[in-house]
């Protein structure tokens, strides 16, 4: 006898959310196991959950077993469109919540990674603030790559980001907020560590081995990095720290963020007053947003903290 596929799901009950946000859990944590502390249940009893969504979709969403996790490509869509629809309800009980003029509800953030060395502290201060005007709000930090932060906000799933100010994207809103220099650091053990800046030729420094970013820059500070051998990349100012650590490659990292290794005296600028760049961090927000009281409440606090 021929198995007869589930009929199309008619309704999304209470049940249904319930099971699609412990299904946004698992794979935003990587699997059963890494979301067992966030969800507060057992390994087992997500598993169970995880199959009767599948059973009440009538998809295979995830590859689970001794190779590890993994999302079927029914289950990556379903990841995405359930973004949409949390998103959409939680913009439907802010709104309810605002009606009230009382502060309820979530503050979905996407950051640029390592602004927390940062010494002014605006995101720090401007979150503290809105968790004391609203004890009840639940606060959402995602760290991703800036690309993925604006597309986050453009499509609902964040409600602001925080990052690089390059080319600026239509649809989105940016305010400036930061500042930084970031200089050429190489670490101990590479060969110019103990060099004399004022015998350090430009030449020699733009044939040792260097770094690129894969993340966008404006194209002025692009230009920092074409004069150099990049023959490495990373995706993130943390990946670009790993390999100038290993003593073989020179590259450029925000000075807040280097400070600590070069106290340790693990990392030394090369020719800072000649080699670095300022870049500006703006916050990013959607143009035409619905109205959000929770988002408003931290935008005002983070210009409060200017």
């Amino acid at each position: 006898m021929s198995s007869r596929r589930p009929e199309p799901l008619a309704q999304v009950s209470d049940f249904d959310i319930r099971l699609l946000r412990i299904f946004r859990s698992v794979v935003e944590c990587g699997g059963f196991s890494a979301a067992e502390s966030v969800l507060g249940i057992g390994r087992s009893a997500i598993s169970q959950q995880m199959s009767d969504l599948e059973q009440r979709l009538g998809l295979r969403l995830c590859q689970r077993g001794r190779a590890g996790f993994a999302l079927t490509e029914e289950g990556r869509e379903v990841y995405q469109s359930s973004m949409q629809l949390l998103a959409a309800l939680e913009s439907f009980r802010t709104e309810v919540n605002g009606l009230h003029q009382h502060l309820r509800g979530e503050l979905n953030i996407g950051l640029t990674d390592n602004l927390v060395t940062l010494p002014h502290m605006r995101i720090t201060h401007a979150l503290s603030r809105l968790k004391a005007l609203g004890p009840d709000v639940r606060i959402n930090i995602r760290m991703t790559p800036p690309s993925e932060v604006e597309q986050g906000v453009l499509d609902g799933r964040l409600h602001v980001g925080v990052v690089p100010q390059t080319v600026a994207l239509s649809g989105l809103e940016y305010q400036p907020l930061y500042d930084e220099r970031s200089l050429l650091y190489c670490a101990v053990g590479h060969p110019l560590f103990y060099a004399d800046d004022a015998q350090l030729s430009d030449a020699r420094l733009n044939e040792q081995e260097a770094i690129a970013p894969t993340f966008r820059l404006p194209a002025d500070i692009q230009a920092q990095y074409q004069v150099l051998n990049c023959s490495a990349s990373a995706s993130d100012r943390e990946g670009m720290a790993f390999l100038i650590l290993t003593g073989r490659y020179i590259g450029y990292l925000p000075d807040h963020y280097a400070t600590f290794w070069v106290q340790q005296g693990r990392l030394r600028a090369l020719k800072p007053t000649a080699r670095f760049y300022d870049l500006s961090l703006a916050s990013v927000t959607r143009k035409g947003r619905r109205p959000h009281l929770v988002l408003e409440s931290f935008l005002e606090a983070l210009a409060a903290t200017s």
